[in-house]
Order: structure tokens, then sequence, then C-alpha cells
């Protein structure tokens, strides 16, 4: 079956492989970014730290492409990016890894259908989940936190893909 941006495939996606080719297409996102420092740790601006710089919202297009895989046996992958601007690749292993440029993490399809995604850096982890409430309407979570636990910044998307309208048939 051949898969298209109006007809992604079965829904919900059930394996890897499944989930990374649903989320090929063109998305509209709407995303809240949330800084969740302690203010007095991470400014001594006390007026700043008590304005409204700990939040902002944004609206974006995403592109989305579904890359096959590099090597047999493997899932794929995804080149993912705002419209308009140079794409990000990330390349998923069976094994349950990825790698984006020179970065490796690791990924998990959970039971409940959703996909998380964790990178380490140093002292920082950042996790995101990408979960479906419908074949068009994806939501996506992110939380950096510290080495000790504590969460630094989050953001929260809601994504909805961008389909056309199927030609008018010819009369």
């Amino acid at each position: 079956m051949t898969q298209t941006a109006t007809d992604p495939g079965p829904f919900p996606p059930d394996s890897i492989e499944a989930f990374l080719r649903f989320c090929a297409g063109e998305w509209m996102s709407l995303r809240s970014r949330f800084a969740l420092e302690d203010p007095a740790a991470a400014s001594a601006d006390v007026e700043a730290a008590a304005g409204d710089e700990w939040h902002s919202s944004e609206r974006g297009e995403l592109m989305v492409t579904y890359l096959e895989p590099e090597a047999g046996g493997e899932p794929g992958g995804l080149s993912v990016g705002p419209k308009g601007e140079p794409p990000r690749r990330l390349h998923f292993t069976a094994d349950g890894g990825f790698r984006a440029g020179d970065q490796r993490g690791s990924w998990q399809l959970w039971p409940d259908g959703s996909l998380e995604l964790t990178l380490t850096a140093g002292e920082r982890e950042l996790r995101e989940r990408i979960w479906f409430t419908k074949p068009n309407l994806r939501l996506r979570s992110t939380l950096e936190s510290a080495a000790d636990g504590s969460p630094s910044r989050a953001s929260f998307c809601s994504e909805i893909r961008r389909v056309s309208r199927p030609a008018a048939a010819a009369a």
C-alpha cells in the first residue's frame, strides 16, 4: 500500500517504522515554551523574573520527510525542519538508538502508541514525546532537565497535518 500525506497508513501506527512513516507530511504547529529554572538562580534581574519572559508561544510550519532505511532491518529515519530552512536528519536503529548529526540518543515506542526520544549532552537530558490523537493531529512535549533531575525548559506543541482536498472529478 502506498502512503501519502492524505493517507499515511493504518492508525494508530504500531511499529517504529510505521510511526516514522506516519510522521511524514507538512504540519502547522503551535508551540508553547516554558522556562522552568528557578528565576532567582537563572537571573539576578528580579524585574525580568517577575515578567512574562518565562513563557512564549509561536506558530510555524514543519516539514517532515520519511527517510528510507540505510541498512536492511533498520526502521528508517526522518528529515525534520521548519518550512524553508535546512532540515535535521534523524536516523533510527532497530536496537532503540538514533543519531542526529554527531549526537546519539535512544528511542522507545510505548504501548500507548507514543514515541519517546532521549538525548543526553553533558549534564543535561532532553526528552521528547510524540503521539497522535487522530491521523492528522499529533502532539509533542519536550522536557530538558539538569543532572540532578530538576527541569529547566519545557515545550508543548500541537500540530495539524496540512492536507489538500482531492481534485474534483471531471464531469
